[in-house]
């Protein structure tokens, strides 16, 4: 013991207590096997001379291991490890060294690394970005959210308000929303037909984990959204894809599909496909209704960036026309407001709302429900919409002068067609550009954009990515273009 404890180290300079660093190095000792069970310690003031400190230090060490069950005061006899503690023995040698082992590092249990889930997580912390098509956080109304956060945050009953909640989401919000929705998206619910989700992802996630079953068929567009692909092979789904073309997918080969196997689920981006940014033609979007009522699979409708289109009043979704309660229909708040706000919204029959909210209970007992409530406010307010209203006018401006760029100074280079919406301008390079590598030299210069597109992560990178255009000002506009085309002329 008198050798062990040369080995216990004493910093009088760390903010744990002496006595707490002497307890937890004895117990190392114990678990390590150093000091078995029975195994009687020295007195407290041997202990206090050999460690030179008081020895009120060590007593309060010992009691604080005693507590703690590591060990046992015999009156009379002294103190011991406990007798109840199983047998511990050393760590191995190998090769004459103690094996070393950092579990903050690797676990000690073997698991699956899952291929579909490695994939980078993007975030730019660049002066200049083309990103995926973000909004521009700066427009947002802050102050507005802000006034109404710390209200929600302040007043009310205090017990209600800052405990649990329903796991359906604030009920203001589902009443605000329902209202809203059926104003703009030409739906028909009520609140009980909306369940608050942290973002769409998480609606797709519960959906996924409600709905399938592992070997269920998920279809999907060739070029498709990778988190969509993830969530059907999370849940064991095969996925099966179907062509894209200038209209969206085509339904005439889901048709086909549909004649020789079960399908349970497909995922479709209907207003501004992604990641082309194309609208869902009208023919096909009544076949596609068609086809999920007769053959009985689910449509999820990811309707990300529906308030941003700028022709002309933008295509109802496909849940408005839906007669036969296929539909799920996702949308969120972290396109509209920032990423930063979790706040989106799933909408479906009243059965599958109550059913998913059940499921959500268990990875998240609720969401942020004064943010929630927040949210709410600005949208009764009007707050919102006046926003989306000028925020959309921002946006076809910025399109309208980053496709003039694109065209004046990159012509040679690529070629686009003008988004009739969304915040991204889906852009193919010449092949003979080096993408990826195009991507590298623009990080050097202070810009980010995405190094082509990949629909998951065993596939070839595409010559094309997403060129987000909404997120920017028409000057940082100007400086993305012209440092793209000093690299591509270089």
């Amino acid at each position: 013991m008198q050798a062990l404890s040369t080995l216990i180290l004493i910093d009088k300079d760390s903010v744990q207590p002496v006595y707490l660093q002497i307890a937890n190095q004895l117990m190392v000792f114990i678990k390590e096997g150093n000091l078995q069970a029975g195994h009687r310690l020295p007195s407290t003031r041997q202990m206090a001379d050999w460690l030179t400190v008081h020895r009120k230090t060590v007593i309060q060490a010992y009691d604080e291991l005693l507590a703690q069950g590591w060990l046992e005061s015999r009156t009379g006899s002294g103190t011991y490890v406990a007798r109840h503690l199983p047998e511990m023995h050393p760590r191995s040698l190998l090769n004459g060294a103690a094996r070393s082992v950092n579990p903050a590092h690797t676990a000690g249990f073997e698991f699956e690394a899952l291929p579909h889930l490695a994939q980078p997580t993007v975030f730019s912390k660049n002066k200049y970005h083309l990103d995926d098509g973000f909004p521009d956080s700066r427009l947002a109304p802050l102050e507005e959210l802000a006034r109404a956060y710390r209200s929600q945050l302040l007043t009310g009953n205090p017990y209600v308000r800052l405990g649990y909640g329903d796991t359906h989401g604030s009920l203001w919000l589902r009443q605000v929303l329902a209202d809203y929705l059926n104003d703009t998206r030409g739906l028909k619910i009520t609140p009980e037909n909306v369940l608050i989700t942290r973002g769409t992802v998480m609606g797709l996630y519960l959906s996924c984990t409600a709905f399938l079953k592992p070997g269920d068929i998920a279809v999907v567009g060739e070029l498709n959204y990778n988190g969509a692909n993830m969530n059907f092979l999370q849940a064991g789904a095969r996925l099966v894809k179907i062509p894209v073309d200038e209209h969206g997918i085509v339904v005439e080969a889901l048709a086909d599909i549909c004649r020789k196997q079960r399908i349970r689920m497909v995922y479709i981006t209907s207003h501004h496909f992604y990641p082309t940014t194309t609208a869902l033609r009208a023919d096909r979007r009544i076949e596609l209704l068609r086809l999920a009522e007769q053959y009985g699979f689910i449509i999820f409708e990811d309707d990300y960036d529906y308030d941003f289109h700028y022709l002309s009043k933008p295509l109802l979704p496909l849940a408005s026309a839906d007669k036969a309660g296929v539909v799920l229909y996702c949308g969120s708040f972290t396109k509209t407001i920032s990423p930063a706000f979790r706040v989106g919204y799933l909408v479906a029959s009243e059965n599958v709302i109550h059913h998913l909210a059940q499921l959500r209970r268990i990875i998240d007992r609720q969401g942020d429900i004064l943010l929630e409530n927040a949210i709410a406010e600005l949208l009764q307010n009007g707050i919102i919409q006046r926003y989306l209203r000028k925020s959309m006018r921002t946006y076809r401006q910025r399109r309208d002068v980053f496709c003039e760029l694109l065209t004046a100074n990159l012509g040679d280079h690529v070629q686009f067609q003008v988004p009739v919406g969304g915040m991204a301008v889906w852009t193919h390079f010449d092949p003979a550009v080096n993408l990826p590598a195009l991507a590298r030299k623009a990080l050097q210069h202070d810009l980010y954009f995405s190094p082509g597109y990949r629909n998951e992560e065993r596939s070839p990178v595409l010559n094309a990515t997403r060129l987000g255009f909404a997120s920017s000002t028409p000057d940082e506009l100007a400086s993305c273009v012209e440092i793209l085309r000093k690299l591509l002329c270089s």
